[in-house]
């Protein structure tokens, strides 16, 4: 056999050999169901990977965000986490830091902190509750609210709000923030009306300290509780019952998109 016939058989078989691996990747093709397979497309694991990426909550806060009151446990923070997995169908890690009894100023401390830094740099979600505590000394009512004291409280609620939000956001710029804010939970009391009105200054506050961060939402719950309050609210009259935290988790969620 001459070298040129011998060529000619081996530049034949080369031709032979690329239309089977071309076969072959055809038949693979199609045996996925026409998506990419394994061996000719290196990337799709980190695409896979990409779509599956879970949801990481971080909740912040007070009792409210610890799910007092909620008989199940769950408090509206679980309620959103379960609304979340439906809306979005990935997996979602919840990470609750709330405190009961919190105040404004002890958040400010504890978001100082550099493993709760850590925890939100990696949120994709921070949803927070604050104030309560503030306002209301644990639940005692609201002090001194036609005094001059008052003022010094809303100041410095608001103060340590504003740096709250800057902690957040200098920890991750791109988590979206949904801070929950107060109702009145006295609306049947004969100061009621009254506490209604320093609430609402205070949300109304609250709502132009969020509106001057990017992507943090102020979340209003004020109106789901004016009209039934008793029927939300926990036997200690102060907290939220499983009826009420789930009120506020519906409210929270409508606004979550993803």
């Amino acid at each position: 056999m001459n070298k040129n016939i011998l060529r000619v058989i081996t530049i034949i078989a080369a031709i032979f050999f690329v239309l089977w691996l071309g076969g072959l990747g055809w038949a693979m093709a199609d045996y996925y169901g026409g998506k990419p397979n394994p061996i000719t497309a290196s990337k799709a694991p980190e695409k896979a990977k990409e779509n599956g990426k879970e949801l990481r909550v971080v909740a912040i806060g007070d009792s409210l965000t610890r799910g007092t009151g909620d008989e199940s446990g769950k408090g509206y923070v679980g309620d959103v986490i379960d609304e979340l997995k439906t809306k979005t169908k990935k997996p979602v890690k919840l990470l609750n830091l709330g405190v009961n009894g919190q105040r404004s100023d002890q958040l400010r401390t504890q978001l100082g902190q550099k493993e709760v830094q850590r925890q939100i740099q990696r949120a994709n979600i921070v949803l927070m509750t604050i104030g309560g505590n503030d306002l209301f000394r644990g639940g005692q009512g609201l002090a001194d609210y036609q005094s001059d004291k008052l003022q010094i409280i809303e100041k410095s609620y608001l103060q340590n709000l504003t740096a709250i939000l800057k902690q957040i956001r200098t920890s991750n710029p791109d988590a979206r923030v949904f801070f929950v804010g107060l109702y009145n939970p006295f609306m049947n009391l004969n100061e009621g009306k009254n506490i209604s009105k320093v609430i609402r200054r205070i949300n109304y506050e609250s709502a132009e300290v969020s509106a001057s961060f990017p992507k943090v939402v102020f979340v209003p719950t004020f109106d789901l509780f004016e009209l039934k309050v008793n029927d939300y609210l926990y036997s200690d009259k102060f907290h939220p019952n499983t009826k009420g935290h789930r009120l506020i988790a519906e409210r929270v969620a409508s606004l979550i998109t993803w």
